[in-house]
């Protein structure tokens, strides 16, 4: 009962999160891919056809090779490295297709290869992974190239060559190494343009990519499809929830791990009429890298026409929440973060027969602010801290022998 009585005194309060409408425009026949980030609500496009092979670089001993499946490529698989000179692409039906994986990043087409590393052998005396098989890439126009990574150890050295029609070019070899693209989980490789192409933005700067990817779909070439969705960061979680009544009060998403593809493609479908819907009802909370949570809803799909995705999101990681000590006491912090440095510590402590009181940290551990509260009956102590400078503290709320933190910001 008290928990409900102080959850319609913040009501009073005005508590909520203003929706911000976002878009990410993919572009006619999704010729983009959009890096897309939240707290500037501001989208990248990278031509989608820019590259066709995409290295992990995070990592001097993991590593994952990723095809541009979005681009229509597909991975083979054709034997043991000594086929290399021998390679015909007229035995393509009797390859084995590979996929990239939809669910996490560090596993592409090459990494599911039958090698023991997919597409290579551990070395224990140069602790090197080297090149144990030969694939071949088949692009939408028809066109192949064969390729096969020699070496991992810091970086890759791979080889490859294409198909004119009757004969294969002569071998080209590169090594890119993990340092190029700084600050960035993956390389990426143009083998029609022999080059590096930038194609993420830095680690930091984006929270999720519209893009077209290949996922599980009935009916499909090995039940498999080519979709247009959305993929998280690696260092976002994202929850799926129906919440066709807005979010409810103490709400705690149950976040997927690591799964890329939560969000995915499903949140739109083509009715009768060709035209496609989203479920209004449907609510995805990312949590980004720095902790912040943002409340997704989206709004509307145009399509290949203008490949625009509309959305609505709100930070949700400070709305107000209680906690309720096993003393009967309840407590909330209001609004967080504060504009103007004053704070309202809403609190019920009818039955408490024990001292309440509040205190503020700096994230150094000084104590910068202290008082103590009343203990008898649903009170709303507000906080003047002005003469406090912008920034997080730590604020902690005692009663009697039970206490509890909370983050605050002053802004």
């Amino acid at each position: 009962m008290k928990k409900r009585i102080l959850l319609a005194a913040l009501a009073m309060f005005g508590l909520s999160n203003a929706q911000t409408p976002g878009t990410a425009t993919m572009g006619a026949g999704y010729a983009n891919q959009v890096f897309y980030k939240f707290s500037t609500n501001s989208g990248t496009p990278v031509a989608a056809a820019s590259w066709d092979i995409a290295f992990n670089r995070t990592s001097n001993f993991g590593f994952a090779t990723r095809v541009n499946d979005g681009k229509g490529i597909q991975t083979y698989e054709v034997g043991p490295s000594s086929v290399w000179s021998t390679v015909d692409v007229a035995q393509v039906d009797t390859w084995s297709r590979l996929y990239n994986s939809d669910t996490i990043w560090n596993e592409g087409s090459f990494d599911n290869g039958s090698a023991t590393y997919g597409w290579g052998e551990y070395n224990i005396a140069t602790h090197h992974v080297e090149g144990a098989r030969v694939f071949v890439l088949k692009y939408a126009d028809g066109s192949f190239k064969k390729i096969k990574i020699d070496d991992f150890f810091a970086g890759y050295t791979f080889t490859y060559s294409s198909w004119n029609g009757t004969a294969w070019s002569a071998d080209t070899t590169q090594t890119i190494l993990n340092a190029t693209g700084a600050n960035r989980f993956f390389n990426y490789y143009n083998l029609n343009t022999n080059a590096v192409v930038e194609v993420e933005p830095e680690m930091t700067q984006w929270d999720l990519v519209f893009t077209q990817y290949v996922t599980d779909y009935p009916g499909g070439v090995d039940d498999k499809y080519k979709v247009t969705g959305v993929l998280s960061h690696p260092d976002v979680l994202v929850a799926q929830h129906d919440q066709p009544t807005g979010l409810p009060a103490n709400f705690s998403p149950a976040y997927e791990g690591d799964v890329i593809n939560v969000i995915g493609f499903d949140w739109k479908a083509l009715n009768s009429s060709f035209q496609y819907t989203v479920n209004p009802n449907t609510a995805y909370f990312v949590k980004v890298a720095d902790g912040t949570v943002y409340r997704v809803v989206f709004t509307s799909f145009v399509g290949s026409s203008t490949g625009v995705s509309t959305f609505n999101f709100e930070d949700v990681t400070n709305q107000l929440d209680t906690e309720k000590f096993e003393n009967n006491v309840s407590f909330g912090v209001y609004p967080n973060p504060s504009s103007d440095k004053r704070i309202n510590i809403i609190y019920d402590g009818a039955t408490a027969n024990a001292n309440n009181n509040v205190s503020i940290y700096s994230l150094t551990g000084a104590k910068v602010f202290d008082r103590k509260l009343d203990n008898n009956g649903f009170a709303n102590a507000e906080l003047n801290l002005s003469n406090l400078n912008s920034g997080v503290y730590i604020l902690k709320f005692q009663s009697g022998d039970y206490s509890t933190t909370k983050k605050i910001v002053l802004q």
